[in-house]
């Protein structure tokens, strides 16, 4: 027997319905003010008449419908500058621009690991988009400097130089400076498969876009992507998507540190992300301050290597090694200094060395740890400072050997220095498929030190 509403059924589903609009009614409604494109000088979109403050996403859609991402990124006056995520084929004059009201973010979980993201989150992996109920924004959230855990725990990176040498701590923010075609991208690679951590995170950040597979392939392999969120932002994309391509590599660090993992963050480069806000700066007309760089260069870098390091007491650490590329192998390029003086330690790469065959290429002379003295024990550091005297009185007096000119005998210490030698450059050399851990490279070095005080200086072993 078919049953129908009364009039009871039907007052109680008008009540509803009705007190359903009056709370739509007692919520403000948020008012979309659409602007218009007025002009596009390069790569920089100016529209007039749109409400939306820097950092907001917005659609510039034209007149046949198509749809670009672009982001508030200055104002002058009633004009919004904005600059496109992605390809800007077909903008015309008058296309709408919408303001969406939010900011860039992108869901996160433990299931980004293995996954392959561009700037904006989005999968190049040709996978489903991670999908969570968690989502980041890729400005981080500030840590009081007073809540951070100091660093006070080592870091093996499997590379004995850097180990022996250079100690690195759990929780540092180190650089790699380097010229071109000097083995940066191998070292890298030795330490994101030798390095002990949770997680590893990779931002590739304005480099060549076919390095991007090769070091998944080649680098990282199927064991190391297990653990691994690669972010890359190729040198083609513009440069919004590059600066979003390290905010996001950070946000993801970040994310993992919270949850208490200890992770490890390799970028390369620091010096693309200058580069993509000194071509969004000038864009938008700052003036250049530094050799062409504009001073919200120097603002941005500080901001995201502070955003590494330790997490508050009891959560886990973020360690970061940034590579900055000196042009010209010049030192004291603008971005390398301003890099030297935020970084916990810097490591270079010398092209002599690599020249030479050394490999890793790394000036033990020009590379210091800052944190070395809080991470090692006192007989590591006076081993440490042994071998620092004896190398730089070689190098110091290196054409004097070269050429003959040196007697023996007529300066003990250089004597040292002339038979050690040989043995101190097996001792930092390594193949790029050998590890060497933290405990065995310190023994190392204090086997190769003890070898100098004997009286038959060193013998013919050499350490491998």
């Amino acid at each position: 027997m078919t049953s129908f509403p009364t009039n009871n059924d039907r007052s109680r589903q008008w009540g509803d319905a009705l007190g359903e609009r009056r709370q739509r009614l007692d919520k403000p409604i948020p008012m979309i003010v659409e602007g218009r494109l007025t002009r596009m000088v390069g790569l920089t979109l100016e529209a007039v008449g749109v409400q939306a403050s820097v950092g907001t996403r917005c659609i510039v859609k034209n007149i046949d419908g198509q749809c670009i991402d672009a982001e508030v990124v200055g104002f002058s006056g009633e004009r919004v500058y904005l600059m496109p995520t992605g390809d800007i084929q077909g903008i015309s004059p008058e296309s709408k621009v919408i303001p969406t009201g939010k900011v860039y973010e992108i869901p996160v979980s433990d299931d980004l690991l293995g996954r392959v993201l561009d700037g904006t989150g989005q999968p190049l992996d040709g996978m489903q988009p991670v999908e969570s109920h968690i989502s980041v924004q890729l400005t981080g959230r500030p840590i009081n400097p007073m809540a951070r855990q100091p660093v006070r725990e080592s870091l093996d990176v499997g590379i004995r130089a850097i180990n022996a040498l250079l100690t690195v701590g759990r929780g540092q923010r180190m650089g790699l400076f380097a010229g071109s075609g000097v083995g940066k991208s191998v070292l890298l690679g030795m330490m994101t498969r030798f390095t002990t951590a949770d997680v590893i995170v990779v931002g590739l950040i304005g480099e060549r876009g076919r390095e991007v597979k090769e070091f998944i392939d080649n680098i990282l392999g199927p064991e190391g992507m297990a653990r691994a969120v690669v972010v890359a932002s190729p040198a083609d994309n513009t440069p919004v998507m590059r600066l979003h391509g390290a905010s996001l590599a950070t946000s993801i660090a970040e994310y993992f540190r919270d949850q208490g993992k200890n992770v490890l963050l390799l970028m390369d480069s620091l010096t693309r992300y200058a580069q993509a806000q000194r071509e969004l700066a000038l864009a938008i007309g700052e003036a250049p301050v530094t050799k062409g760089y504009p001073a919200s260069v120097f603002t941005k870098i500080p901001q995201l290597v502070e955003r590494a390091g330790n997490g508050d007491e009891g959560g886990g650490s973020i360690t970061a090694f940034y590579t900055v590329l000196t042009e010209g192998d010049d030192p004291q390029d603008p971005v390398a200094d301003s890099a030297r003086a935020i970084l916990d330690g810097h490591v270079v790469l010398s092209r002599r060395l690599a020249e030479e065959g050394h490999y890793p290429a790394i000036d033990i002379e020009a590379s210091i740890s800052r944190v070395m003295t809080e991470v090692t024990e006192p007989e590591h550091q006076g081993q440490i400072q042994q071998f620092k005297r004896l190398y730089s009185t070689y190098a110091q007096n290196r054409d004097l050997i070269s050429v003959g000119a040196y007697t023996q005998g007529t300066d003990s210490r250089i004597d040292t220095a002339i038979q050690a030698y040989p043995h101190f450059m097996s001792f930092l050399q390594q193949d790029m498929r050998q590890a060497v851990n933290y405990q065995d490279s310190v023994h190392d070095l204090g086997t190769l030190i003890s070898r100098t005080q004997m009286p038959q200086i060193i013998d013919t072993e050499v350490i491998e």
